[in-house]
């Protein structure tokens, strides 16, 4: 039995007719999906309908529509959907995530807003956050890196150090347990070393990504879609569940307008044992009297600066929003 038939809840479809089967999505773009079936054969798929709200890691049921191309008929419930939004949208990442992988670096510069809105989406939906800052053999901005990480580290995060090309077999030795036996989202600027990571985590991954490109119809999508890879069997299946690595294009702006205010405030770990503390049961955080926040704000037990990205997120899940 390969690998994709032992891990998917269901088998295929009996009878005649257009039985449908149990797939994974694998790939997306758009309205363009590639999901991998039991047999660990891969079919073009598209939503039956103009709404496209599936995503990569979902397990869906699909009905054959050509020898090599698929309908997805239905979306199996989901453990948990990362997704960000802005104004306007809202853009599916990732279902079904156990970690989400935050990848840093020394050089480029990193920003600490994405950060930050990376960790309180992880929060939010209560997935595990690993932060990694890759490239520290470029000393330059190492100290200064370190510096910015430390409020992170500080508040438990797990942050690990690394350097994909200086020191491979020490970053496959750190990785290779976090990474096991759990589905991951990969997320990060351009220029922080996600790829150098996929290749050295996944061998032969360019050539899983060329021909999932070709099923997408187009080679130019290969930095453009979400793909889901399997991490080798030898050492990423844990008690029979496998390891999967999920890789989004890179991005700028992590916009979180979908978090209401109440997912927000528990979204900082940092506030949660204070809110209890709020005079007003319905106590915003902003500039209330008697706010359990603002007083550890004052007392350097919350930083000012997680606080600040608060309010922006506050302010931002206020805005109207027409999806």
């Amino acid at each position: 039995m390969t690998r994709s038939a032992r891990h998917h809840n269901a088998g295929k479809g009996t009878g005649k007719g257009n039985q449908s089967e149990a797939a994974l999505i694998v790939a997306a773009h758009g309205r363009h999906y590639v999901v991998e079936r039991t047999d660990g054969s891969h079919l073009h798929a598209f939503p039956r309908g103009k709404k496209s709200d599936a995503a990569v890691g979902d397990h869906v049921r699909v009905e054959l529509a050509a020898p090599d191309q698929g309908v997805i008929t239905a979306i199996d419930p989901r453990k948990n959907l990362l997704h960000r939004s802005d104004q306007f949208k809202s853009k599916l990442l990732a279902a079904n995530i156990d970690q989400v992988i935050i990848v840093l670096a020394t050089e480029p510069s990193f920003s600490e807003d994405l950060l930050g809105r990376a960790l309180v989406s992880a929060e939010a939906l209560e997935i595990r956050p690993l932060v990694i800052l890759n490239k520290i053999d470029l000393t330059e901005r190492l100290d200064d890196a370190r510096r910015r990480l430390k409020l992170y580290h500080d508040l438990g995060y797990d942050t690990l150090e690394l350097s994909v090309h200086g020191r491979p077999e020490e970053t496959l030795a750190a990785l290779k347990p976090r990474t096991a036996g759990v589905s991951s989202i990969m997320i990060g600027q351009s220029g922080m070393g996600k790829s150098s990571l996929l290749n050295l985590l996944i061998p032969g991954v360019e050539a899983q990504t060329r021909e999932i490109s070709s099923k997408l119809d187009s080679g130019k999508h290969t930095t453009t879609f979400t793909r889901l890879y399997h991490l080798p069997e030898d050492w990423a299946v844990v008690d029979g569940r496998p390891g999967y690595l999920i890789d989004s294009p890179g991005f700028q702006e992590f916009g979180l307008h979908h978090l209401s205010e109440g997912m927000l405030e528990r979204a900082f770990p940092e506030f949660r044992p204070r809110l209890t503390e709020c005079r007003f049961y319905n106590c915003h955080h902003i500039n209330e009297p008697g706010c359990g926040v603002l007083t550890a704000i004052d007392d350097g037990t919350i930083s000012e600066r997680r606080h600040q990205l608060y309010t922006q997120l506050l302010h931002e899940s206020r805005q109207q929003k027409p999806w």
